[in-house]
């Protein structure tokens, strides 16, 4: 087995120090990786900037337990059910900590990491011209016509999918949003996945492989990592988890409550998932892709 392969707290402990930048949640509503971000809160992790799309109720999660000094993102949120509460405390209030927040658009948060993935300073865009984004957000600038995305470069990539072997080589299918550029902008890449299988699996699709091998420094073997948000082919979204979190998160005790059950008294994600009707939510009707012919002789 290879070195690489290592459980979600070793990941965490080796590669997120403080201050890190980590780019989470870059498939928007899908694949999210919730396991890494709740040991990133069992670690106490702190002064992290969070980079990401549409981020989904796990950043909402990861400020509220104290660990952000900054978000870079288009939104921060619960998806079904509105705005995030602990994200709107810190932004108005300053709860538990006041955190710096770097708005973007979707668009302009991929065309960040491309700049990073391809070593340049920023990329030119017009969609953001005419936006109050340009007054929230210092690293955009206004020159000849355009508007200039500075480019950001996370320190980590924390990316869950659906399989992915020893080595690091992983596949993941449906919406992947800004995945690829945030795996390939970033220092190292951290897979968390549904299935670890042999590299014979992963070489016979190689079109599908996400990133370099030799990105990723750590494979978390972590079934049921993305929960409550979905994953296709095995796991459907548990709308009512995410709307018990939205109304217990709606005061600082409620979710100090929340966060004491679901993440801090909880050693590792299979005792999380003992919690959780698992049965419910697994996909029992599958349909699979026709087979590609990668023969060349």
């Amino acid at each position: 087995m290879s070195g690489k392969v290592m459980t979600m707290a070793e990941a965490i402990e080796r590669f997120v120090p403080d201050g890190s930048t980590v780019a989470m949640g870059t498939s928007l509503e899908p694949l999210i990786p919730f396991a890494a971000g709740h040991e990133l809160i069992r670690q106490r992790r702190r002064d992290l900037e969070l980079v990401g799309p549409i981020s989904d109720a796990l950043f909402d999660q990861l400020i509220g337990a104290g660990c952000v000094r900054r978000v870079a993102a288009a939104w921060v949120g619960n998806v079904s059910e509105g705005l995030g509460h602990c994200y709107r405390r810190a932004c108005e209030q300053g709860v538990p900590n006041a955190i710096e927040v770097y708005d973007h658009s979707n668009f302009s948060i991929s065309l960040a990491l491309w700049a990073a993935a391809w070593n340049v300073p920023s990329l030119p865009t017009r969609t953001l011209l005419g936006s109050d984004i340009l007054r929230t957000n210092p690293t955009l600038s206004i020159g000849f016509g355009m508007v200039h995305v500075g480019a950001v470069r996370p320190d980590i990539a924390i990316v869950h999918v659906q399989r992915a072997d020893a080595e690091g080589r992983a596949h993941a299918w449906g919406p992947l949003g800004i995945t690829e550029e945030a795996g390939l902008a970033a220092g190292v890449v951290i897979i968390t996945c549904e299935e670890l299988v042999d590299d014979s699996v992963t070489l016979s699709d190689p079109n599908r492989i996400l990133f370099p091998e030799t990105k990723v420094l750590a494979v978390v073997h972590e079934p049921g990592g993305a929960h409550p948000s979905p994953v296709q082919g095995h796991f459907k979204r548990d709308h009512a988890f995410y709307a018990g979190y939205a109304e217990q998160s709606r005061t600082a005790d409620g979710f100090a409550e929340w966060l004491e059950r679901w993440v801090l008294d909880v050693p590792d994600r299979a005792t999380y998932l003992e919690r959780v009707d698992v049965d419910s939510l697994r996909i029992h009707h599958h349909q699979y892709s026709a087979p590609a012919d990668f023969g060349n002789e």
